[in-house]
């Protein structure tokens, strides 16, 4: 190759209407580290960057395409012209880039890839741009990501609020149905419409961080964004990449964390995106057992591949560091860990000692775990993994995964299995509601109430409970209150708090007019006063993960289908008693064994008459008596109400 660093050489090139190859921001070191898997960085050097040279702004390109012949910059400002504007190969490394003079932030290009392969050749958006065109327009944008961050309070302090023994409290939400403007063609919220209402919405409603499915670039709207293809892009659909960071800014400005849905797992096959790049299988595996998802007809990433690693966790990192996000959902981790996930026999390649564990996949969930913890303390991981597979939320040195929590598939299936029961029949089901407890402590759990609950013709979570309306309200308030009393961190799909009646479509808004009914305003009261107790009692939260947080008073009586259980906290009077009644019989005289004697106060009633209930319950302080009861010294004699859950805190002496 030539010797692109001689002035002689770059005088030639400035006199040809051609890119500049002697503008390097690549060094040899970044070569070396992207090619061996272990730039994590990338985001810095590929792409479209603005910058200088010899005194002429304009901006430089870099791009991975090995198997390319020639690799071009096209746009607007050459008229789409595949032949004016090459890029140059460096070295054997796979990477072309070079520097346009004059061209501005806001250009829009593409890059038109002649493959060395059958003769292949397409216009493909760049894989590290930072901003798109509107869909359904698939050009990347040249931007500059400069913002002058004022979040500085909570970055210092979020380790806190990120803690294992933290209350969590998770709004998750789809931005573009959350709310809309009727009035200008039910359009959707921007990213600066959104902030002050959505700051003051979690604030009133108590939750302690957002979750926002997948905001990465993705070509159909319909897949609510897991079908992304601009991993380092927000979506232009609401605004540009200062606007959401400005959304970022305010939410941490008021103390709300914020989670992003990150979807490593694949990919669609869109002929602009990342699939068959340079005429080649480049980020996709070859062979279709390996390298196409048949549930999503998708393609499947090459964990193995060493450039693919990097481009992966190089855009974890891009959105920790740029725009001050506080950790990842991981989507699909299952369908990452089993080479045979959704595949009959043949349809799949076992692994090199026999098994259908995706070893590559592993070595690349526990490095992206490794890097993130690494270089952000304080961000959190959390897995959407809905199988047994172990350690999941144990960390990389002890032969875990190195997630920090894990969502609890199995607790949320066999809950709202059990509530969908006429309550005549739940005392069949009962084992629904113990069975969690046996494996509880085996990892760090999110209780995920979420997107997919109210799709697909399930319905919403309303839907799902049964008996007239006054039953349905009771048995949704009784489900969040059973909900926060486990151990465990909380997730609720937005519109479940104001008990939304349709199932969820992203097409349309929430409907928010459902808050004039008084049903729908005590439920969401009902979500305010949960989060507030939850975040103000540490028996609530801050152990978690630990046996020592968590006992059951009775969990076997299946035929008046009750529970009580105890939740402690770091004192003795950090503790919360938490009794259910899944039937529409209210328990007069019904006893429950405590701890400890005194005052103990009925500090959340989910029946009372602000929820919408029927303001059953022992309403007020009780006294605990000296009788023995559920292997505990003291107990309580309860008015239980009907299809309702009451906490009890005991009283300072």
């Amino acid at each position: 190759m030539a010797d692109t660093t001689n002035p002689a050489h770059e005088a030639a090139e400035e006199s040809r209407p051609t890119v500049h190859a002697g503008t390097r921001l690549l060094t040899g070191d970044d070569l070396y580290l992207f090619n061996e898997g272990n730039h994590f960085r990338l985001y810095e050097k590929l792409g479209a960057h603005p910058m200088s040279h010899r005194d002429r702004q304009g901006i430089h390109f870099g791009v991975w395409a090995p198997n390319a012949e020639q690799v071009s910059v096209i746009g607007e400002f050459n008229g789409w012209n595949k032949e004016t504007h090459r890029l140059y190969p460096r070295e054997d490394s796979g990477i072309w880039e070079g520097f346009i003079p004059d061209l501005v932030p806001g250009s829009l290009y593409k890059y038109h890839v002649r493959s060395r392969h059958r003769g292949y050749s397409a216009d493909k958006a760049d894989p590290f741009a930072f901003f798109t065109e509107l869909s359904p327009q698939t050009a990347s944008v040249a931007w500059n990501l400069s913002y002058e961050w004022n979040d500085r309070q909570w970055m210092e302090s979020r380790n806190e609020a990120n803690a294992l023994d933290a209350p969590i409290s998770i709004y998750e939400m789809h931005p573009g149905s959350w709310m809309r403007v009727p009035e200008e063609g039910n359009r959707y919220l921007n990213w600066r419409e959104m902030a002050p209402k959505l700051v003051e919405y979690l604030h009133k409603t108590g939750f302690t961080h957002v979750e926002f499915l997948p905001i990465m670039e993705h070509p159909f709207y319909g897949s609510w964004g897991y079908q992304c293809l601009g991993y380092f892009a927000p979506t232009s659909r609401y605004g540009t990449p200062q606007d959401f960071m400005f959304l970022v800014e305010q939410l941490h400005q008021n103390g709300i964390g914020v989670i992003l849905d990150w979807v490593p797992s694949h990919f669609p096959s869109d002929e602009h995106g990342l699939g068959y790049f340079d005429g080649t299988h480049l980020f996709e595996h070859e062979d279709a057992r390996k390298g196409f998802h048949p549930d999503w007809n998708s393609y499947i990433f090459n964990y193995g591949r060493n450039e693919v690693r990097s481009f992966l966790i190089s855009s974890a990192l891009f959105w920790l560091d740029k725009y001050h996000i506080d950790g990842f959902r991981v989507d699909a981790v299952a369908s990452m860990l089993y080479l045979d996930y959704s595949r009959k026999e043949g349809e799949w390649i076992p692994n090199e000692y026999g098994g259908n564990e995706n070893l590559e996949a592993i070595s690349f969930l526990q490095r992206f775990n490794e890097e993130i913890h690494k270089n952000y303390p304080g961000t959190i991981t959390v897995a959407e993994e809905s199988t047994a597979w172990p350690q999941v939320s144990r960390p990389v040195y002890r032969g875990g995964l190195g997630f920090d929590m894990k969502w609890d598939m199995g607790w949320m299936h066999d809950t709202l299995h059990y509530l969908a029961q006429n309550p005549v029949y739940r005392s069949y089901h009962h084992n629904h509601l113990t069975f969690r407890m046996v494996y509880t402590f085996q990892e760090n759990y999110v209780l995920p109430l979420s997107h997919d609950e109210v799709v697909h013709g399930k319905g919403s979570l309303l839907d799902k409970m049964p008996g007239d309306d006054w039953q349905k309200f009771a048995n949704l308030r009784l489900l969040y209150g059973y909900m926060y009393a486990q151990p465990g961190k909380n997730l609720l799909f937005m519109g479940a708090e104001i008990g939304q009646r349709r199932e969820w479509s992203h097409d349309r808004s929430l409907d928010w007019h459902l808050l004039d009914d008084f049903a729908h305003r005590g439920l969401q009261r009902w979500v305010e006063d949960l989060n507030q107790f939850y975040r103000r009692h540490p028996a609530m939260h801050a152990k978690d993960f630990s046996a020592e947080g968590f006992s059951w008073i009775d969990c076997n009586d299946a035929p008046q289908s009750t529970l009580s259980l105890l939740r402690r906290g770091g004192s003795p009077r950090q503790e919360v008693v938490a009794v259910c009644n899944f039937t529409p019989v209210p328990r007069h005289n019904y006893r429950v064994g405590v701890p400890r004697e005194g005052s103990w106060k009925e500090a959340l009633n989910s029946d009372a008459r602000h929820y919408g209930g029927s303001n059953q319950g022992s309403l007020g302080d009780l006294e605990a008596t000296p009788v023995p009861f559920h292997g505990h010294p003291y107990s309580l004699n309860l008015v239980l109400p009907p299809l309702a859950v009451v906490f009890f805190t005991p009283q300072r002496a």
